[in-house]
């Protein structure tokens, strides 16, 4: 199930990094200070940390996610899935990190790049459903440290202070509102 997850995820992330037009990358995300180009480095990145390695860079962004993809799609896929890893939150298994940490970003930064360069920003269901009630069921003082800069390492930021939108919204703009995005205003 997690495999399948992540690989659902990393499939339509790809297509978004895929459909990125070159003059794009420096545009501005809803990640405060992060281009488009910025947003997918991060996420190659958060993949090598989960496995605990370098992921290879070229000059395309799409060449080295679909590395980054790989590798970790192949740990999924192995026994080295149920392995455990030690984590900022503690020991867990390798594929509950991934299910929690780089596979939640793919949706969640496949939006902030959908945003900076113009796609479809629509979020699948199941996925909005799933992350809502899981960002909703962190701890306020765990979410207080998430919202904390820093609090996980040098320069690292879970989640932005919280942007009110109606509790009438919908359940996508609820929770691109708690996890710190905009969902309303097109400016970044």
């Amino acid at each position: 199930m997690i495999a399948d997850r992540y690989r659902a995820r990393a499939e339509a992330f790809e297509a978004k990094v895929a459909a990125v037009r070159a003059d794009q990358w420096t545009n501005a995300s809803p990640c405060a200070k992060w281009t488009a180009l910025e947003v997918v480095d991060h996420v190659i990145e958060m993949h090598g940390v989960m496995l605990g390695v370098q992921i290879p860079r070229t000059d395309d962004p799409l060449t080295d996610f679909r590395e980054a993809r790989r590798q970790v799609q192949e740990a999924l896929d192995s026994d080295r899935a149920t392995s455990e890893v030690a984590t900022p939150m503690g020991p867990m298994m390798l594929e509950d990190h991934v299910d929690q940490v780089v596979s939640d970003d793919l949706v969640l930064h496949g939006w902030d790049l959908a945003r900076a360069t113009g796609q479809d920003e629509t979020i699948p269901a199941p996925d909005v459903e799933r992350l809502w009630a899981s960002a909703r069921s962190v701890p306020a003082d765990l979410m207080e440290r998430f919202r904390t800069p820093g609090a996980f390492g040098p320069d690292i930021e879970v989640y932005g202070p919280e942007v009110v939108v109606g509790e009438d919204a919908p359940l996508q703009d609820r929770l691109l509102g708690y996890v710190g995005r905009d969902p309303v205003s097109k400016s970044v």
